[in-house]
């Protein structure tokens, strides 16, 4: 059964999912979604595990200060999250979209608190492996997003129509979400603040690509690592990772979006559970 609860962290109150018992697992969802987007993977994995899937800083039922969105904070909430709740070292953290990064980060940043990595749909800064993803810059809704103020203006009274569109964009030939994950997911972003707080996380994209940068010119990642690529990214972070992730598996879903766990909730458990299945190294961390 999952709970919600807020959790107060050193300078955030943070919204978060739980469910299950056992070896802990956190999940970072991205944008423009909430914690529901990991629904049916959450129900599945608790089976046998502790399962965590908080709100992002600034999105959902979270905290949306004004600042705090550079990688290293946001890795800090997460850990700061896992302190909260009296959980040591995770089994695995697992992120998606503006969540990949900050799963990547709290690997990184937070080593021996994380036996295992997923990312999946995102890019890792400018790190090289992305040249083709990106050859015709990048998507457009990056610079849009970014502007201090002004998506926020545009889209007054407009939003769910802009979110509708990503839904629909970054599923599998345009299907979009249910109705139960729509409805979540339009109302996070309907409130103005809201809005404000997801599209913090894309004014500090340039930070973040500088932080993502210096982190992965210093590290060899040796947790076991999936990359999982849908019909947007492909396996463009899988190639980002490859030089600097000793122990990674990858793989491209088929028949699958962007929005992986709403597009492939199966097939996404099934890969999760193949690499809690992994024993972790302790070489490197």
């Amino acid at each position: 059964m999952v709970t919600t609860r807020h959790v107060d962290i050193p300078g955030l109150r943070v919204h978060v999912a739980t469910a299950g018992a056992g070896p802990a697992v956190l999940l970072l969802h991205g944008w423009p979604h909430t914690w529901r987007l990991w629904r049916d993977v959450i129900d599945a994995l608790a089976v046998d595990h502790f399962v965590i899937a908080p709100d992002l800083r600034g999105i959902g039922g979270t905290d949306k200060p004004a600042g705090g969105y550079d990688l290293h904070t946001l890795a800090d909430d997460a850990v700061g999250l896992l302190d909260a709740l009296g959980v040591g070292e995770l089994a695995l953290v697992a992120g998606i979209d503006l969540g990949s990064p900050v799963a990547w980060m709290t690997a990184v940043r937070h080593r021996a608190r994380v036996a295992r990595l997923a990312v999946m749909e995102s890019l890792l800064g400018r790190l090289p492996g992305a040249e083709e993803f990106l050859a015709g810059g990048p998507p457009w809704w990056f610079g849009f997003h970014a502007v201090p103020d002004l998506p926020e203006a545009v889209l007054a009274g407009r939003t769910d129509a802009y979110v509708d569109w990503f839904l629909r964009a970054g599923t599998w030939r345009g299907r979009g979400v249910d109705d139960d994950l729509r409805s979540a997911f339009l109302a996070a972003y309907r409130d103005p603040e809201g809005l404000r707080g997801g599209f913090a996380h894309y004014r500090a994209l340039a930070r973040n690509a500088e932080l993502v940068a210096a982190a992965a010119a210093g590290i060899l990642l040796s947790q076991p690592t999936l990359a999982l690529g849908g019909a947007t990214v492909g396996d463009a972070l899988a190639r980002q990772l490859a030089p600097i992730t000793p122990d990674l598996r990858s793989e491209v879903l088929p028949e699958c979006g962007h929005i992986v766990p709403a597009d492939a909730p199966a097939a996404l458990v099934e890969r999760l559970r193949a690499l809690l299945q992994v024993s972790p190294t302790t070489a490197g961390r």
